[in-house]
Order: C-alpha cells, then structure tokens, then sequence
C-alpha cells in the first residue's frame, strides 16, 4: 500500500508507547491522552475503526505507587500494572467520553493468543466491539503474565492483534521520527521515509534504546512490521508528539517510516500466520540438505528421513523451528509427534514409524498446512 492509498484503511491499530504517555522523570502527558482521543474521534466520525493498543500502566502504576524506577522483580511490576492499568483505562475513557465514545478493555497473554480457540474468541470480542461503535484499548495482561508467558513488548503484541483484528494498518507511535540510516543523534542522520521489507539483517543492525520504564526501541518496532507485513498490513513509525499524526498520515503526508506488505506470494493466511507468529517454539529441528529444499523449493511437508538432529523437550501439537544445514531458519510448525518420538524415527523412511513407534500419526513429523516457511530469512 502507497502512501497515498494509505487513506483507504478502514481498520487500524494504533499503538502507542509508555514514552508518549507516562515518560520517566517526567509529568504524565495529560494533552497526549486528549489529542490521542480527538484524533480517535475523527477516525470514528470517518466511518473508520480504530483500535487502540496502549503502553503506560507500569508506569502510571509506579506514580500511583510513589516509585521513578522500573521494577526489577516480576510480582513488584505485575503489581505496578494492576495499579495503573486502571489509570489507563480511566484517562481514556475520560478523554474519549467528551467525543461520547465508549471504550472496552481487553487485556491479553501470550497463552491465550496461543491456544487457537481463545485466539478466535478474542477475535470474536474485538469485532463485536468494534461493530458496535466502541473503542477497544488492548494490553497485555501484565499483572499476571510471566517471563515465560509475556509477548515481550507492545509493539510485538500490536502486530499479532494486526492479524488478531485483521487491520488494514498498524500505526506505531513513538517519540522519535522513525527510522534514520544512522543513530539520529549521529551529525547528518536522514530519515527513511520507506522500506519495501524488513530483513532479519536490518533488525540486527539496528540499535534498539530503550527508556527506564518502556520496553521498545526501533529495533522491536521494525520486527513488528515485519510480522504484520507477513499478514499483509502496511506499517507506518512516526513521532507520536506531531500535532494531528494519524490524520497526516492517512492523508498520505511523508511522516515517519513506512514499511510496506509483503506482495500477495509472500502473504500468508491468518491461520499460518498465528502458527508463526503467535506461538512460542518449544524446541528446533535440523535438517539435512534434501529436506531444506524440499520445504522451500517445493513446499513439501517434513518427513523424518530428513532429520539430522533436535533439541528441546516438545509434545504434540507445540510449535518447532526448522534449520537448515547452515544453522538458519527456514520454517516453523507444529509437529505431529513428541521429542522423545522424534528421536527414535529420525532418519528414516515413513513406512518406518509404525514398527519403530508401534503406531503412527502420519508419515509427516510436520504436515505442509501445519508448516510455515519464513522465506526472507534464507
């Protein structure tokens, strides 16, 4: 999507980070949350549906608690989250209800995104509100979810809600003006204006600052480009402190970094797209040469014969990673048998696993439509 057709989204997820609302060391951005709600209003008025995913309670939860610094324990920051998440909630409604807008709070986990069936209510929720002219304001459940359980960072639980909703466009907004071809502090630096694709090699080379109470830099924000691009939504990184952003760049103005979809071969469907990008890998199978080519070239499903080696401890069902003899990723998927299985019939041929098993689910360890290739990263 060119810029200039950028004002044809009808569904967009807006996202905006702690630095915006809640900055360390500094007052809460009071106007931020009025002229975040004006500018909801008017996508509302437009016949737009705008959905909001919002940064912020940990650190308004901090104020509310007396503390400056980032919490170092896990329950000192689900405490702070609990506390602010109803500051948050309560700042929004205030500033969306002189626009009579109401808003509905969804509060997320990885788990629940990972199971497919609570993957679709939440879907279900999102839609039903949105249907009904309410604005959803989505987090992550912070006060209960663990390391292991988190999304790692809003910009990250942005694109999977992009797909979650089925959004035309993610808008992320931050407190610098996007992407720059060097550190932006750096004498000369130059905007991107924009990127036809986000590589792996990019989000490596980018350096990822990160403020005392935010979580995400330019370096998380461009790999949840890279995933909603995947789904086939174009994202824009633009300086959330400009006055009327998201109307400017609905109207095409040159503003932030754009970061365009993948061409329709490259998109994958909502299904593959939750398997690949919604789930956590529970463990890595490497392969030999002729199954590496069979995946990419042919887009076959994995049988055992060309398995070298695994590591992780997985059942039936998880999700695995899938690297080719140079160590490097090529697919993901959610594989048929267990670990321990795995290990016994790999390097054999199908017709194999019922006398080495006693049974079999198949002559797949991974079935093509359970098998996602992440084609740019090989």
């Amino acid at each position: 999507m060119t810029r200039s057709a950028l004002c044809r989204s009808r569904r967009i997820v807006i996202k905006v980070g702690t630095s915006l609302l809640a900055p360390p060391e500094r007052p809460i951005q009071a106007r931020r949350f009025s002229a975040l709600a004006r500018e909801i209003a008017a996508l509302r008025e437009a016949q737009l549906e705008p959905i909001l995913v919002s940064s912020g309670a940990v650190g308004l939860g901090l104020r509310r608690l007396g503390r400056s610094q980032r919490p170092r324990t896990i329950p000192e920051k689900q405490a702070a989250a609990a506390v602010g998440q109803i500051d948050l909630c309560q700042r929004f409604q205030k500033a969306l209800g002189r626009f009579d807008l109401k808003v509905g709070q969804i509060l997320l986990t990885h788990i629940g995104l990972a199971q497919r069936e609570r993957f679709l209510n939440a879907r279900h929720t999102i839609q039903q509100l949105v249907r009904a002219g309410v604005v959803p304001i989505i987090n992550e459940n912070d006060s209960v979810a663990t390391e292991e359980l988190r999304f790692g960072d809003n910009d990250h639980l942005s694109a999977l809600v992009t797909n979650l909703a089925g959004a035309d466009l993610l808008i992320l907004l931050t407190d610098i003006d996007g992407l720059y071809d060097r550190h932006p502090k750096q004498p000369g630096a130059r905007p991107i204006r924009e990127l036809s694709s986000v590589t792996p090699e990019l989000i490596r080379q980018v350096s990822d600052s990160t403020s005392l109470v935010g979580t995400g830099g330019m370096r998380s924000k461009l790999a949840a480009a890279r995933t909603a691009a995947h789904f086939g939504a174009t994202t824009v990184i633009a300086n959330g402190r400009q006055k009327d952003v998201i109307s400017r760049i609905l109207a095409g103005e040159p503003l932030g970094t754009c970061v365009q979809p993948q061409p329709t071969s490259g998109q994958i469907s909502a299904r593959k797209h939750w398997i690949a990008y919604s789930l956590k890998p529970r463990g890595t199978l490497h392969l030999d040469a002729g199954a590496a080519r069979a995946l990419v070239e042919r887009g076959r499903s994995l049988l055992p014969i060309g398995i070298v080696s695994l590591e992780g401890q997985f059942g039936v069902g998880d999700l695995v990673r899938c690297c080719s003899p140079q160590n490097i990723e090529i697919a993901r998927g959610l594989i048929s048998y267990t670990a321990a299985e795995v290990e016994r019939i790999k390097g054999q041929k199908s017709p194999r696993i019922a006398t080495l098993l006693g049974y079999t689910n198949g002559p797949e360890i991974i079935h093509r439509d359970d098998l996602v290739l992440l084609r740019d990263e090989g």
